[in-house]
């Protein structure tokens, strides 16, 4: 295997930096301040939004049985919180449960936050923000297992 990449334009075939030197130039240039600001900027257009689309599928078709072995696992272990998901899910769906703006900011869309997994209709509406802070300060809900 050789330390060098393969370039075409240069006259030996290889490029001018061995992998390791290329490997640190390019992770130092994406990290400045401009190119990560370039990044956040492109990802918020609709051109941007429709590449990470399209990322996000192509990942999910290589690796369908990770996320069938995730999603298994995730099922297993949270056999309460699955099915409060699904049943809130259905309940939208058929009109019996209205989504709301987040309780805490007023946000929209607002997930359905579950203090408790066994009262499956009993939610709270929290924007995804106010959702993973909620989590990171409480821990989960009851029942989740």
């Amino acid at each position: 295997m050789s330390l060098f990449h393969k370039r075409k334009a240069s006259i030996d075939g290889l490029s001018a930096k061995c992998k390791s030197c290329s490997s640190a130039y390019d992770k130092a240039r994406a990290n400045k301040p401009d190119r990560v600001a370039a990044r956040k900027a492109y990802a918020c257009t609709d051109e941007g939004k429709e590449s990470a689309e399209r990322a996000k599928k192509k990942w999910a078709a290589r690796n369908r049985g990770k996320i069938y072995e995730i999603t298994k696992t995730y099922r297993e272990n949270y056999p309460n919180k699955y099915r409060a998901h699904g049943k809130v899910a259905y309940a939208i769906k058929i009109g019996e449960l209205t989504a709301k703006p987040c309780e805490v900011c007023g946000s929209t869309p607002a997930h359905a936050h579950h203090d408790d997994y066994l009262a499956v209709f009993d939610v709270r509406w929290l924007c995804p923000g106010c959702h993973n802070r909620w989590h990171k300060d409480n821990g989960e809900g009851k029942n989740a297992r």
